[in-house]
């Protein structure tokens, strides 16, 4: 450790102590545990609000407002009254001002993400599907058509399936309740078999990336025994 600085060995430190504190979970719910979710939780927030000031809230609000000339000024006036409204959620007294704003972020929120919805997922799942059986590309190979066409029929069975499981409709009668029509409810099993994989996939992701972390941290303790011996 004689080649490390002050800071580094602080840090070093830290890290062992945060990693230590998480581990000891394997062991049960324990008061170091919840120490260090607590220390995560809290140095995220800090970090995302220094992010917030210094990427967005100092150069494009307040900047403008000081040192812009009168257009500028006029024309950051709103977001920046919208901005004091929020804060004042805060207030029990004057949260119902900062409701206005939050009902407008609601709203540009929702319209953004099902605009990015049917523009980033529906329109290319669509044409994506769409094009699946197109074989003009591997005409000249037999091979490469039948896997193209076992593909495109997989893809396409999986997406309208998929879809089917989503599908309810509701009979006119005494009891008005959610229901399938049977053709549907085939199609919605073989959808579900999708989901199950699909998620089975994501699942699969998750424990990889976890798994990669877990060993990082392993490796970093390892390294720092063998630094304390060495």
């Amino acid at each position: 450790m004689n080649g490390l600085g002050l800071a580094d060995l602080i840090g070093i430190l830290v890290g062992l102590a945060v990693t230590l504190m998480t581990f000891s979970y394997l062991i049960g719910d324990n008061l170091f545990f919840r120490i260090a979710i607590h220390v995560f939780v809290g140095v995220s927030a800090g970090f995302v609000i220094v992010l917030a000031w210094y990427s967005i809230i100092w150069p494009q609000l307040v900047v403008p407002l000081i040192a812009g000339d009168l257009s500028t000024r006029l024309a950051w006036l709103l977001p920046g009254i919208l901005a004091l409204l929020l804060i004042l959620r805060a207030s029990p007294r004057f949260a119902a001002l900062g409701g206005i704003v939050v009902s407008f972020l609601v709203g540009v929120g929702a319209a953004t993400a099902v605009g990015g919805a049917v523009v980033g997922t529906v329109f290319p799942q669509i044409n994506q599907a769409a094009s699946v059986l197109d074989l003009s590309s591997v005409a000249q190979q037999p091979s490469s058509i039948w896997t193209t066409l076992f593909n495109g029929i997989l893809m396409l069975a999986g997406t309208i399936s998929t879809l089917a499981f989503f599908h309810f409709g509701a009979r006119s009668g005494t009891q008005n309740l959610p229901r399938r029509q049977a053709w549907i409810e085939v199609l919605a099993t073989v959808g579900q078999v999708f989901i199950a994989i699909t998620f089975g996939a994501l699942y699969a992701g998750i424990l990889q990336t976890t798994l990669a972390a877990f060993v990082e941290r392993v490796e970093f303790l390892m390294n720092f025994i063998a630094v304390l011996l060495g």
